[in-house]
């Protein structure tokens, strides 16, 4: 089933071309990776998806209903903020305490539930983030950069886990990365 279908899109910003005639899908269960340096429009094709900006030509067409969750580049919080992981997870959602330790589970870290945000460490972070945007079943996960600032073996660990979700849950995964 396809969730999203871009057609000949074209994105502009002042006159300045962003986006030029991108057309691909993403399929449920599908991996897909967008790649390239900074600049390149890997931030303004995320936006077009999600509906934050309007083509100037071509279409964006989503499932409708489609769930999202979203999985930031970084998240900054006051270090001295006592927040703990499972707060944090309900801080939006009306979800359960039951609902958080699943998607932490699924995430690889259902261990830190009592633990204070400011305690983790970059992959744990990365890995509560994951667990965030888990909670409502997504049909799909978008992947900003979301291993940037982990070391190799911590992103290694990271994709492997997005490959065990992807399997166990059958969403479909849109990654950026450069």
């Amino acid at each position: 089933m396809t969730l999203v279908n871009l057609n000949q899109l074209t994105v502009a910003y002042s006159g300045v071309v962003a986006l030029k005639n991108v057309s691909f899908q993403i399929s449920a269960g599908e991996i897909v990776t967008i790649v390239g340096p900074n600049g390149s429009g890997k931030t303004t094709l995320l936006k077009a998806i999600i509906g934050a900006i309007v083509p100037q030509n071509g279409n964006v067409d989503v499932k409708s209903g489609l769930k999202i969750g979203y999985v930031p580049q970084r998240l900054n919080l006051d270090p001295t903020l006592p927040i703990s992981v499972g707060r944090f997870m309900r801080l939006s959602d009306n979800v359960s305490k039951k609902e958080c330790q699943r998607a932490l589970e699924q995430a690889g870290v259902a261990e830190i539930m009592t633990k204070q945000m400011s305690e983790l460490s970059g992959g744990q972070l990365q890995r509560v983030l994951l667990a965030r945007a888990l909670l409502g079943s997504p049909e799909m996960l978008i992947l900003d950069e979301a291993t940037q600032g982990l070391d190799q073996p911590g992103a290694a660990e990271f994709y492997k886990q997005i490959e065990k979700l992807r399997e166990e849950t059958g969403c479909a995964i849109l990654m950026i990365s450069h």
